[in-house]
């Protein structure tokens, strides 16, 4: 079982200068992902770069669940 600052760790190492949040109940996880790295990217591909961070986790099934919102720091500004 992942805790949260797990998740995030994992997803801070793989992002320029990224702001994770992360939250969730140890088998399913909601996560804000804000990172320069996803500017000019769709949101289904911002989605796979952070699955691709978590994928061993995922299929060892010791990560459950996780919804992603994957912003660029200007969308996270104008919210």
């Amino acid at each position: 079982m992942m805790n949260p600052q797990q998740i995030k760790q994992l997803i801070e190492t793989g992002f320029t200068d990224a702001q994770v949040e992360v939250a969730g109940d140890g088998r399913h996880f909601q996560a804000l992902v804000v990172s320069p790295d996803f500017e000019g990217a769709p949101m289904l591909k911002r989605h796979r770069m952070v699955y691709a961070l978590l994928q061993e986790h995922i299929d060892s099934e010791v990560l459950h669940a996780i919804s992603l919102r994957t912003l660029t720091p200007a969308q996270r500004a104008a919210e």
